[in-house]
């Protein structure tokens, strides 16, 4: 049985730059699976809201998620072999 992912379109849009100077017209739109329901976690998230700022809490699921799934397909990659324990341990900090 093929394991079932929700897929997801992320646009990301470069609206100004930190030096002032106009912006370039530079947009990435993403289409990507992930076997969690995004909109639930980053409900959660800002409900906790860690940090203050619902803002950064959204920052913080979307990008761990973006990540973590990531990881999880190439979970046997030397590249993630010395992280992969301590993101474990992150994440049961940050869910508990």
């Amino acid at each position: 049985m093929a394991k079932r992912a929700n897929t997801y379109r992320l646009t990301l849009a470069l609206q100004t730059l930190a030096s002032g100077e106009a912006a370039p017209p530079r947009a990435l739109e993403l289409t990507f699976d992930n076997h969690d329901e995004l909109f639930t976690i980053i409900d959660r998230l800002r409900q906790q809201d860690p940090f203050g700022d619902p803002a950064q809490a959204t920052e913080l699921a979307i990008g761990l998620k973006l990540f973590s799934e990531v990881m999880l397909k190439n979970r046997s990659h030397p590249l993630f072999e010395e992280f992969w324990p301590a993101f474990r341990l992150f994440l049961a900090k940050l869910k508990g």
